[in-house]
């Protein structure tokens, strides 16, 4: 019943993930209304974002809900019946590291293919899906730089290698013999998931007794703030996360605490 949407989905080049999310939120509001799609009208909609809203689910849910339905019905069927205000979703200022932590974060890392990985993350601030791909041949240790190929938004973009990152990664081929292909690999030759990279990061902030919630983008996170803190300009920043807009980026500048930490407490001029 949902080619059509899968067919643009694909046509336009969305993510595989977007697409999955996408067609499952239409098929499953499709099961609960039980009609045809182009019977579907504006109430309908309502009434069925108004049970999931009845149900708790998250804001983030309830939003991608609607983007969902929006696109199937609005740029396919076109039909207007998704243009009701629904509850907006919370701004929460991402969770970052400091530099201590981080340092503790690697330390507690002894496997040699996991500390690379966290080091990676940190040093370069990729996510983790753009980790999982990252192949020895994208990479130009020379120039301290390397490639995403194909990331979010099907772009490519440059990413930055530090030296004591080179020199790890350079071990770690030496040590594994190899030369091209994935970096992160599992006991069958495949990628590894991002899932397996996401026990990690869990484990190692374990490990680490850092009594925050630690995830690989929590390290790419710390990677744009600390860029800010040392003073890098942030539309290098923008540019080396792959941001398509300045204001994504923007919201580190109310994450460091940096010049914050310097104002002087009026207790302290009693």
């Amino acid at each position: 019943m949902l080619e059509d949407l899968e067919t643009e989905l694909q046509l336009r080049g969305v993510s595989e993930h977007t697409s999955k999310a996408y067609i499952s939120y239409n098929s499953r509001f499709l099961k609960w209304i039980k009609k045809e799609p182009k019977s579907v009208d504006e109430n309908d909609v309502k009434r069925y974002i108004g049970s999931l809203i009845k149900k708790r689910l998250s804001q983030n849910t309830i939003a991608l809900v609607k983007a969902s339905l929006k696109f199937y019905y609005g740029e396919i069927l076109n039909k207007n019946v998704v243009h009701f205000k629904t509850p907006k979703i919370s701004k929460k200022l991402p969770i970052v590291l400091s530099k201590d932590e981080v340092k503790k974060l690697l330390a507690s890392t002894k496997n040699a293919k996991s500390r690379l990985m966290l080091m990676m993350l940190y040093s370069s601030g990729l996510r983790v899906s753009e980790l999982v791909h990252l192949k020895h041949e994208n990479l130009e240790s020379n120039e301290k730089i390397g490639w995403v190929r194909s990331g979010k938004g099907r772009k490519d973009r440059l990413l930055i290698l530090s030296e004591s990152l080179i020199n790890e990664l350079n071990a770690f081929k030496r040590e594994n013999k190899a030369q091209n292909g994935h970096i992160f690999i599992n006991s069958q030759g495949l990628p590894l998931s991002p899932r397996n990279v996401q026990k990690i990061v869990k484990r190692a902030a374990f490990r680490a007794s850092i009594n925050k919630r630690v995830t690989p983008h929590t390290l790419r996170h710390s990677f744009a703030t600390h860029l800010l803190e040392s003073g890098t300009d942030i539309r290098k920043i923008q540019e080396l996360l792959g941001h398509s807009n300045l204001q994504t980026t923007q919201i580190y500048t109310k994450v460091s605490t940096e010049e914050l930490k310097k104002v002087k407490s009026p207790l302290d001029a009693l």
